[in-house]
């Protein structure tokens, strides 16, 4: 599914459930390693509440692995459904649930300033290289865990939030690859031997965004 539609689904339901209890319902908007964020909340039963969201931002970083350097952009779009147990029905609370994982990075080699690529040792001109891009993906559906502090719902008006948790969103893959190679083809081929190495040195550094770090602060306020 769309990132999009799931989202609809997301609101679809957490209003319907809301309507179907007669309960309140709570906004918080948040800032944090997922991008902006607006979530609702409603209550299920005592000390347990439902929450879902999206949350969105993109942003631009440089980063190498042992030979080449890139520009990655990262897009953080994500959506998730939670469940909040507040153990001693207070701010204090116990998260888990699903996020739908939108998030990747795109990745653009940079040449050295000599106008060169160093791929897997050898070195090539941009001209023979072309463009040298691609992505860096992850598992589209995400288990939750967390802790936080805040319920919405029991707010008479303002509250603060916040979240500390992890997205568990498995080993990236990655698809680097050249793109309009104007060298012979049997050089060529050397390029696509070598930047196939480079994709798995790629995947490996990305290998630290297997457990994503979930840190928000927000502002809630209860209808």
């Amino acid at each position: 599914m769309k990132f999009t539609k799931i989202v609809s689904i997301l609101f679809v339901a957490l209003a319907a459930a809301n309507t179907a209890q007669a309960q309140d319902v709570a906004a918080t908007v948040d800032l944090g390693t997922t991008g902006f964020g607006l979530h609702l909340t409603t209550p299920l039963a005592n000390k347990l509440n439902a929450r879902v969201g999206l949350n969105y931002a993109g942003y631009s970083y440089d980063g190498s692995t042992s030979d080449l350097d890139y520009e990655f952009k990262l897009k953080l779009a994500t959506a998730d459904a939670l469940l909040d147990f507040h153990p001693f029905d207070g701010a204090f609370r116990l998260s888990g649930g699903v996020v739908y994982n939108g998030n990747r990075i795109d990745a653009d080699a940079k040449p050295a300033a000599n106008g060169t690529y160093t791929i897997n040792g050898r070195a090539y001109s941009t001209a023979q290289v072309g463009k040298l891009n691609g992505k860096i993906d992850f598992r589209k559906t995400a288990p939750y865990l967390g802790i936080g502090w805040g319920n919405a719902v029991k707010n008479t008006g303002w509250g603060f939030a916040m979240d500390l948790g992890v997205a568990f969103q498995g080993s990236p893959k990655t698809s680097l690859a050249s793109h309009g190679c104007s060298a012979p083809a049997l050089v060529c081929n050397q390029i696509a031997s070598d930047v196939a190495v480079e994709n798995a040195k790629l995947a490996e550094d990305a290998k630290d965004f297997k457990a994503y770090p979930v840190i928000r602060v927000g502002l809630s306020y209860r209808f």
